[in-house]
């Protein structure tokens, strides 16, 4: 049994579960159970493009008393990799709504998101960019300035810190 954190404050911001497929192994509600086993103060479920595990995630939340964060993880057409979080229900149906735009105009299991789409988020979802390497410095400071404009005070930049197996 992996041990709990001793009294530091935790919550895992960007956990992919099985609905994303080739990228996320576990199922939510074993994301919700480790990350409370953890000590983890909350989890936010992010599949990409979905909000398919959140209804699992939220039983298992309920049951190990922790709070559920939901939210979805997008590759932008212009490589841009972001988290929208939503914080109370007209963020969920910010969120549904982009989801159910990015989706529509593309065939079954695929999506279509650019960043003048984002405008749909209104003014209650949160997000976390995710730079990618690949995006030049010039491209870098273009798109942080708009999605500072499109999320003023509800932008954060993410860092992943991913290890190989051998690590």
């Amino acid at each position: 049994m992996i041990k709990p954190l001793d009294q530091a404050v935790y919550a895992e911001l960007n956990a992919l579960s099985n609905f994303t497929f080739l990228q996320g192994a576990s199922r939510p509600e074993e994301l919700v159970e480790q990350a409370a086993e953890l000590g983890y103060q909350a989890i936010a479920i992010t599949d990409e493009c979905s909000l398919a595990g959140v209804v699992k995630a939220h039983v298992a939340a309920k049951y190990h008393s922790i709070k559920l964060l939901i939210g979805s993880f997008f590759k932008l057409e212009e490589g841009i990799r972001l988290l929208l979080i939503a914080p109370d229900r007209i963020g969920y149906g910010e969120l549904s709504g982009l989801i159910t735009l990015a989706r529509r105009r593309s065939p079954k299991g695929e999506y279509q998101l650019a960043l003048c789409d984002l405008n749909i988020t209104g003014t209650h979802c949160l997000a976390i960019w995710l730079p990618a390497e690949s995006i030049t410095a010039a491209h870098t400071t273009d798109y942080g300035q708009q999605l500072k404009a499109l999320f003023p005070d509800r932008l954060w930049i993410g860092y992943g810190n991913h290890l190989a197996g051998d690590q």
